[in-house]
């Protein structure tokens, strides 16, 4: 029992600076009233993508490299869409961000992550669940 408690621990901290995190992320626009709430959300999902250019190039590996660039670029062209279109492509990319980390977790496609991806997936969904419910509730984000 020891062991399974012991594999067990290593994704709980990360999970809960997610919600920490996502939480901080979800409130921002209140802090930072000077940029709609679209424009520093579609900044966000833009970032969170970029990072894992970051661990491409850590990792070394060519192929990964250009694989990460171009989910990275993918996710900048949903962001902006979202700047100006239906927040809810803003829902999709933190949505699907959050995916593109379950598999990063369960593949370990890009060495060398261990903490990040439950971490980050925990952020976006949470932020996804949050700006969902915004929106639902007439929330504007233009």
């Amino acid at each position: 029992m020891t062991h399974a408690l012991h594999s067990a621990r290593p994704t709980f901290q990360p999970i809960m600076w997610g919600l920490l995190v996502g939480a901080l992320q979800a409130a921002s626009p209140v802090a930072l009233r000077w940029l709609e709430p679209a424009t520093l959300h579609a900044l966000y999902i833009a970032f969170i993508a970029a990072v894992y250019i970051g661990f491409a190039v850590a990792d070394g590996r060519t192929k990964v490299i250009a694989v990460e660039s171009t989910i990275a670029a993918a996710f900048v062209v949903l962001a902006g869409f979202g700047v100006t279109g239906s927040a809810w492509l803003l829902v999709v990319g933190y949505a699907a961000h959050g995916v593109k980390d379950l598999w990063q977790h369960r593949t370990q496609y890009v060495a060398g992550t261990r903490w990040w991806p439950p971490f980050c997936a925990t952020v976006d969904f949470l932020v996804a669940a949050i700006l969902a419910v915004e929106i639902a509730y007439g929330m504007s984000f233009h």
